[in-house]
């Protein structure tokens, strides 16, 4: 029984071993050899390289796209961000609450999921009101174009 074992445990050692080669070459292509360090640089600055719990670049770009409003949480081990309600002083009986989540490590669009919420006043109280899609839509461009704006930034500079 032991040494049926021990040649199970030996052939499937010898079925990985080719593993280890093309993990070698993946890692060599990846990271290269020290000679392209501008490709190293980017990879660096493309997330990874964070002290919270999600990508910095989109946690900085929301934070910034964001600052109009009061916050309420700004949670950057969880990603999340929510403000307070803001209304423009334009349209003082029309305001606004957002929810920002940032989802992963990286910066990726499917990284970022942004909610909103409504309220109109009408005699004299909050009821709640649509937010068009597009309103949502165009708060994350801004956030990605920002992050995209601040990962180029830190790769140039």
């Amino acid at each position: 029984m032991v040494r049926a074992a021990s040649l199970g445990l030996s052939i499937a050692l010898a079925l990985t071993l080719p593993g280890c080669a093309w993990v070698k070459q993946d890692l060599a292509k990846t990271f290269g050899d020290g000679s392209n360090k501008r490709v190293r640089q980017a990879d660096i600055a493309a997330s990874q390289v964070t002290s919270i719990g999600v990508n910095a670049y989109l946690w900085r770009a929301a934070l910034d796209t964001l600052s109009f409003a009061p916050l309420v949480q700004a949670d950057s081990n969880g990603g999340v961000i929510i403000t307070d309600w803001y209304a423009n002083p334009n349209s003082p009986n029309d305001r606004v609450k957002v929810t920002v989540s940032i989802l992963d490590r990286d910066l990726r669009a499917d990284a970022l999921r942004i909610t909103a919420s409504r309220q109109v006043m009408q005699n004299g109280q909050w009821l709640e009101a649509p937010v068009t899609a597009a309103t949502v839509q165009k708060l994350e461009e801004i956030i990605l174009t920002r992050a995209r704006d601040l990962r180029r930034n830190a790769i140039s500079g």
